[in-house]
């Protein structure tokens, strides 16, 4: 072999060889770095493809949770599509781009709750109205809250005899065509649930209730061996700890935290303050990562505590420390807006989607490098 190419292999090898070793060393540091936004509609898919090779590639991120809900031409059930939705071509070159850079794609449909929004009643309710947990509670022309009816948003009942029929269709879909091992279920927020007023769920514990409603999903993805991922706070006690109605149940649904099977990753979210819930979720046996939203000083305590837990606990608690997802909360057009500074609320200050994100990746960076 001649000696210029027996070079060029061996720098090849010492290139790849390094690659490997600093991804095993940001892979030790924070398994998973995540990032969780609406899933783009089509006009913005282009620009959303971008921002996943020139933003979310470079800063090393490896799970990219896609809040699809109703926004695709969902074949088993198209009445329940959104008039505007991603086609199942137009998913898969969002999965080609995912699948080049080694980032996980893990579609979300909100399950149980948030199945309305302010006066707006969502797909599945409007289309399937028997589903409504609570259907003498109507939808207001001009929502406020508080509200005498205690409505955020709708739930469907988690014991009607046909509602899984259709959900988990919709989610074997879905979980199909991004090709994914896992599936978000959403289930944050849930006031509704167990209502005295359900001839089927009322009268019955509510921890029961929230905790039989994971169990199912859960087991019927395990039938193709897919994992369940659901947000953290209904499994918190919000008056106990003071943390609220919000990032905590009021309602009594945190004791589900002993009832549901122990591969549920949870996904625990507090944006307020970097409360330190984390411990809480590895203790009950269960897998977590930390998830910010617009507090960049917040998330990047979030970060360094998480990175502390990993390193400060026996080994089997430290694999149930996972790592960190920034969420996006508003649509993906405009954050990128916003990323991309095409329209900027002045008024915003330093908190910030977009500052959260960049601050969440700087301070995993400067860790990686030992900063």
């Amino acid at each position: 072999m001649p000696k210029q190419i027996s070079l060029f292999i061996a720098i090849i090898l010492l290139m790849s060889g390094r690659a490997a070793i600093a991804q095993s060393k940001i892979d030790s540091l924070l398994p998973i770095r995540g990032f969780c936004i609406a899933a783009p509609q089509p006009k913005q898919l282009d620009t959303f493809i971008k921002f996943i090779n020139e933003e979310l590639a470079p800063r090393k991120v490896n799970t990219l949770i896609l809040r699809v809900d109703w926004n695709y031409r969902f074949e088993t059930h198209p009445e329940l599509r959104d008039s505007i939705a991603l086609s199942k071509q137009e998913v898969k070159k969002l999965v080609r781009a995912c699948q080049k850079n080694n980032i996980r794609v893990i579609p979300q449909i909100n399950l149980l709750g948030h199945q309305s929004w302010a006066k707006t009643t969502h797909n599945l309710l409007r289309v399937y109205p028997e589903f409504d947990e609570t259907p003498h509670i109507k939808m207001p022309e001009k929502y406020v809250w508080p509200n005498a009816d205690g409505l955020y948003c709708k739930s469907y009942c988690p014991l009607h005899p046909d509602v899984h029929k259709i959900v988990f269709a919709l989610v074997d879909e879905i979980c199909d065509v991004f090709e994914a091992d896992a599936f978000h279920a959403g289930m944050d927020e849930v006031f509704y649930i167990g209502d005295d007023k359900c001839p089927r769920c009322g009268g019955r514990d509510k921890a029961e209730l929230f905790a039989g409603e994971v169990n199912k999903i859960r087991n019927h993805l395990a039938l193709k061996n897919r994992k369940l991922w659901i947000w953290g706070d209904r499994l918190i006690d919000g008056k106990t700890t003071g943390i609220g109605m919000w990032e905590g149940s009021f309602n009594n649904t945190h004791r589900a935290i002993d009832l549901i099977e122990k591969d549920v990753m949870i996904c625990d979210w507090h944006y307020e303050r970097p409360d330190q819930t984390a411990v809480y979720f590895a203790t009950k046996g269960l897998n977590v990562i930390t998830c910010p939203w617009r507090n960049p000083k917040n998330a990047v305590l979030q970060t360094q505590d998480m990175v502390r837990f990993r390193k400060s606990v026996t080994p089997v608690m430290k694999e149930r420390f996972q790592g960190m997802m920034q969420t996006v909360w508003s649509g993906a057009g405009q954050f990128l807006d916003e990323f991309y500074g095409v329209k900027v609320n002045p008024d915003a200050g330093e908190n910030t989607q977009s500052a959260c994100f960049k601050a969440m990746f700087d301070e995993i960076k400067k860790m990686e490098d030992g900063k």
